[in-house]
């Protein structure tokens, strides 16, 4: 068929259109069956190691887009290949573009390298609640590029992987369940401490700590109270609920006992002339 007084050979056309056709259809195939035989992989291996579900989490995150990267690849050599493209120096001058590329993009580079060394060493995990290059919340997806971290307030932060330095994991083992709480110079320091031990008793009962809680005594005098301080370890995650509950508890027992929380006074001091 000659159009625009170019000779066009149809059935090639139409052959080569049947090809990405069917290029098209085994890419958006075969990539779900692979991110699913990653997930059921890693699942039979969680079982048989007994490894922590972030563990897996990130692993099969990872995994996942590794190998989309990988059928991307794939899928755009075989693409030109169809097209008649020669493969060979597409994929020479890639190397070449590649390597151009690494030295002017020193910082992408190294996120990788920081990525690939943070899941070695299995800093973050996924679900973890850390801190780190200035960010505070739950670890939602950890990249050879970039971690991302979502704060309490609900913000999610895209941190680039370089950047991730001095980091605090606040779940890895039991955390610390801390109450400091004040009484007036009036009340007796004894029986305080007598409540806040009958009180710590009630809590020894609760599933959610592991140790304590346990009355510690005297953390400070401060100018207008005593503060006693009591302490124990909860299960990870779950300090928080355990330190507002027991200050509630706390606050009754003082009130049943007549013991005052002090608060700020203000007093106003008048001179006659």
């Amino acid at each position: 068929m000659e159009i625009l007084g170019m000779e066009i050979d149809v059935a090639k056309i139409v052959g080569i259109l049947i090809q990405i056709g069917i290029l098209i259809i085994a890419f958006l195939i075969v990539v779900p069956i692979g991110k699913k035989i990653i997930e059921k992989t890693l699942q039979k291996a969680a079982q048989s190691r007994k490894a922590s579900p972030g563990r897996m989490k990130t692993l099969e995150k990872l995994l996942a887009n590794v190998f989309s990267y990988i059928m991307i690849f794939i899928f755009i050599v075989m693409f030109f290949a169809t097209l008649g493209v020669e493969i060979g120096p597409l994929i020479a001058g890639a190397g070449v573009i590649g390597l151009a590329v690494a030295f002017g993009a020193q910082g992408l580079v190294s996120d990788i390298v920081t990525g690939f060394f943070i899941l070695l060493e299995q800093q973050l995990e996924i679900d973890d609640y850390v801190t780190t290059a200035g960010y505070d919340g739950i670890v939602e997806e950890i990249g050879l590029r970039t971690t991302k971290i979502r704060s309490f307030d609900g913000t999610l932060n895209y941190v680039p992987n370089r950047y991730i330095e001095g980091v605090a994991n606040h779940s890895r083992g039991n955390m610390r369940a801390l109450v400091d709480i004040g009484i007036s110079y009036d009340d007796n320091i004894d029986g305080a401490i007598t409540v806040l031990e009958k009180v710590c008793a009630e809590f020894q009962l609760d599933e959610r700590f592991k140790d304590g809680p346990n009355a510690i005594g005297v953390q400070s005098i401060g100018s207008s109270d005593i503060v006693l301080r009591v302490v124990g370890q909860t299960e990870n995650g779950l300090q928080w609920a355990c330190e507002r509950d027991m200050r509630k508890r706390i606050k009754e027992a003082f009130d049943e006992a007549n013991i005052d929380i002090p608060f700020p006074h203000h007093v106003l001091i008048q001179k006659d002339n």
